[in-house]
């Protein structure tokens, strides 16, 4: 099939890295994978920070629509519309009106519903999302915490799952060459969950000076000042700054370390777990959000609960402590990865996805 992509919170193309940027590229691959033809059919970036910009960004998203519009009357049209994270910030303002017009299938993948946004400014941006939702002939959720929130709105729509993934490729060959007490976290340095992420972390690790760890720390961003100060704390010699790093360059600081470590606040799921584990890393995390998604607590991971620092500290120096947990663990994490998350597994579960629920449509 012919697929027209469209990503209203960040285009594929977008210069800054993210993890939604990262699912983008990731979906577009196993798309093609499974011999679809994918087209980035706009750049347009329907994000907002205020109600009142997401307005303005709406009003000047006609004259895109009608690009698109005349393009396909035109040209030939794509078979199906597909768009990736469409929610309350990001609606997508072509996909559904295209797709009425044309009579094409409309998808969306990792779309999401906040009940609580119906009682406040957001509503008529949640409502666009809804809408489309509910024409949509299939509605692909990465979590279950998505399902059930979209269910709320919309119990008798169409919903199919897919399971987080990434390209293992760089990891398959690679052999893990473990530092135990080398720990490591891959993240953006900006503010909100992430810069909790890194406060929590600095805790716990405050509470764990009487063991030998190292930290090393891939990431970049207008918060790196706060993250410095953060860890200042520390001896030097026990901070690594590796910056922003690339695909490659992080799968092998991966594979030379020994525990991934990061709490996860707000996390949709996080693709870097599934990245450490493919590495043979276990993982630290907290019980919260999607990171059940991609870590087996107790078997290829620790999940801790939500905000408990000294818990978290508890898991981490209980893999210091234990090297044969730590191992079997970090061998059972890479297992997983490997075999139930690689972006060839995905791509037949989206091709089986796509002919369950879209050529009946089409």
């Amino acid at each position: 099939m012919r697929v027209a992509f469209f990503a209203p919170l960040k285009s594929p193309d977008h210069p800054v890295p993210s993890g939604d940027r990262l699912m983008a590229r990731l979906l577009m691959r196993a798309l093609e994978l499974a011999g679809h033809s994918v087209e980035i059919v706009s750049a347009f970036r329907s994000f907002a920070a205020t109600p009142e910009e997401a307005t303005r960004r709406l009003s000047a998203a006609h004259v895109e629509l009608q690009r698109l519009r005349n393009d396909w009357s035109s040209q030939q049209r794509p078979d199906l519309w597909f768009c990736y994270h469409p929610y309350y910030k990001s609606p997508d303002p072509f996909g559904p009106t295209l797709c009425r017009e044309f009579a094409i299938p409309y998808v969306t993948a990792e779309a999401s519903y906040s009940a609580k946004r119906d009682a406040s400014e957001w509503a008529p941006l949640q409502r666009l999302v809804v809408d489309g939702a509910r024409d949509a002939a299939v509605n692909i959720v990465l979590t279950e915490r998505d399902r059930a929130g979209l269910i709320k709105a919309l119990p008798t729509g169409s919903f199919a799952a897919l399971k987080p993934f990434i390209d293992t490729a760089l990891f398959e060959t690679a052999l893990p060459q473990a530092k135990p007490q080398r720990l490591i976290a891959v993240a953006m340095m900006r503010g909100g969950d992430k810069m909790q992420s890194y406060t929590m972390l600095a805790e716990a690790l405050g509470l764990l000076r009487d063991r030998p760890w190292t930290l090393a720390i891939a990431g970049d961003g207008p918060m790196r000042a706060d993250v410095e100060r953060l860890l200042g704390v520390f001896e030097p010699d026990r901070i690594e700054w590796l910056k922003e790093l690339s695909a490659g360059e992080i799968a092998d600081e991966l594979s030379h370390s020994g525990i991934y470590v990061w709490p996860g606040c707000g996390e949709a799921y996080g693709l870097a777990y599934l990245e450490a584990q493919a590495a043979g890393l276990p993982v630290v995390a907290q019980r919260t959000a999607g990171v059940p998604e991609v870590v087996i607590d107790g078997i290829t991971g620790d999940l801790t609960p939500q905000a408990d620092v000294p818990a978290f500290a508890a898991a981490i120096a209980a893999l210091l402590d234990d090297p044969v947990r730590r191992s079997t663990m970090g061998t059972r994490a890479r297992h997983f990865v490997l075999k139930e998350r690689s972006i060839k597994v995905a791509a037949t579960a989206l091709d089986t996805i796509l002919r369950t629920y879209v050529r009946q449509e089409a």
